[in-house]
């Protein structure tokens, strides 16, 4: 056998795999079929680190969204990923919404979540000044907060990468079967790698593997979630997450901060039939800003800086759909939780995956380079200009990226190979004008990692 495990799909869920298989003497393979790591579903989430609240008691996803919560939360302090403890409202807009309000009490008891309480109206509009009128009451997450997107599963894959895993990107899985002889191959970007066990956390896709191996337990369905970003001078309009009463198709539409220092709102959720549609819609986005100015009327006087649309792999069941069998673990049905819940995830893929390998010496994560607002950023730190003065020289002056900052992100172990990637590491190319500004002295730096 070539390795011990491959894992097919990088994004957050496969990345954290990746960490957590290789913190053991392990040879492990991450496959990806596009150009990098956590660029499908995972950028395009909510980017909230949920408690699990209001998960459905004594369903996997409860008690991993739970776990994950912890120990995300603890990875993100030790690695710099970018997390601020915002806490969450859940805001009932009329009496039938309150009337749902003991129910997801009595479900966030059930999954162990005690801190949830009722606000009143009175106090719910001393917490969120801007709230639009209508409100009746509200019930307090105090423990939802904001994680970046993008810095998660670049740390993941990053430590991954320094403890030994062999990543391949652009490698999409073209073919997988069972060997004779016990063991996988798998095909993917034009040649095979065979190992003594698989991992299936191919998202969208997910389904598509594990039909190659002669399962049929689920389909995935892509859910399409259309967000928009208001510019960063709307953020002093919310203090915290402000959530809606969920229903059965999904959590409803919500307003927060991110960690950018803008202000979302979203997601849609419409079944579409392609697992490649990521276009926005006329109606999804008149219907989020009809939301917005609903929820926060003041949003309406600010611009919007972007629009992102994200597809999470629903399937027909309720639950995450992680299964074992003779050294194949497939994880399917990961919505957008899975951010979450993904080093929860990991841990439960490790031990039901058998396998007997030794630790290997604890190593500190990698630290990564901050990119969230309300952490210092190298434009103003002085004393990191003067031992680099590229640290002081900005590239993308919307987003005040420095020269020295997309310098790293090139040279990093997990490098970017386009724009996106780029931006996802720095912010670059992601504020008001998209670009426009720094797009073409981006594309040089870029272009000028291919040629040396």
């Amino acid at each position: 056998m070539d390795r011990d495990v491959v894992i097919v799909g990088a994004g957050v869920v496969g990345a954290a795999i990746a960490r957590e298989l290789t913190r053991f003497e392990l040879d492990v393979t991450l496959l990806e079929g596009g150009p990098d790591v956590g660029a499908g579903t995972s950028k395009a989430n909510t980017a909230l680190l949920h408690t699990g609240f209001d998960a459905k008691p004594d369903t996997l996803e409860s008690r991993l969204v739970a776990r994950g919560h912890r120990l995300l939360s603890e990875y993100a302090r030790a690695a710099g990923i970018p997390v601020e403890p915002t806490g969450a409202l859940l805001v009932a807009w009329d009496e039938q919404q309150r009337g749902e309000f003991a129910g997801i009490v009595e479900r966030s008891r059930a999954n162990g979540y005690d801190a949830i309480r009722e606000l009143d109206r009175d106090e719910l509009y001393r917490r969120e000044l801007s709230l639009g009128p209508g409100a009746v009451a509200a019930l307090e997450v105090p423990d939802e907060g904001l994680v970046c997107p993008f810095t998660t599963p670049l740390a993941f894959a990053t430590e991954a990468v320094l403890a030994g895993c062999e990543l391949r990107r652009g490698a999409a899985v073209t073919g997988v079967e069972r060997l004779p002889s016990g063991g996988f191959r798998v095909d993917a970007g034009g040649g095979s790698v065979t190992a003594r066990r698989l991992v299936n956390a191919a998202g969208l896709r997910s389904d598509e593997i594990d039909r190659m191996l002669g399962y049929d337990r689920f389909t995935v369905t892509p859910r399409r979630g259309e967000l928009i970003v208001f510019d960063k001078l709307s953020r002093p309009l919310v203090r915290q997450i402000v959530l809606a009463v969920p229903t059965k198709l999904s959590k409803g539409v919500l307003v927060a901060p991110t960690v950018f220092g803008n202000v979302m709102v979203g997601p849609t959720a419409e079944d579409v039939p392609s697992k490649d549609d990521t276009s926005s819609t006329a109606a999804g986005l008149e219907y989020l800003l009809a939301e917005a100015g609903r929820i926060v009327p003041g949003l309406l006087g600010f611009d919007v800086t972007a629009v992102y649309v994200g597809l999470r792999a629903a399937t027909e069941h309720a639950d995450f759909q992680i299964a074992f069998e003779d050294g194949y673990a497939c994880v399917g049905g990961i919505r957008s939780t899975g951010l979450s819940a993904s080093m929860a995830i990991a841990e439960h893929v490790r031990e039901g995956l058998e396998l007997e390998a030794a630790p290997r010496a604890r190593r500190p994560p990698p630290r990564m380079p901050n990119i969230g607002e309300a952490f210092p950023r190298p434009y103003g730190q002085g004393d990191l200009i003067a031992s680099d003065p590229d640290y002081g020289r900005v590239v993308c002056f919307c987003e005040r990226v420095t020269r020295g900052e997309v310098r790293d992100a090139l040279a990093s172990p997990v490098a970017p190979v386009d724009l996106d990637g780029l931006r996802r590491r720095t912010r670059a190319h992601m504020g008001r004008c998209q670009g426009f500004f720094c797009g073409a002295r981006l594309a040089g730096m870029l272009a000028e990692v291919d040629r040396g």
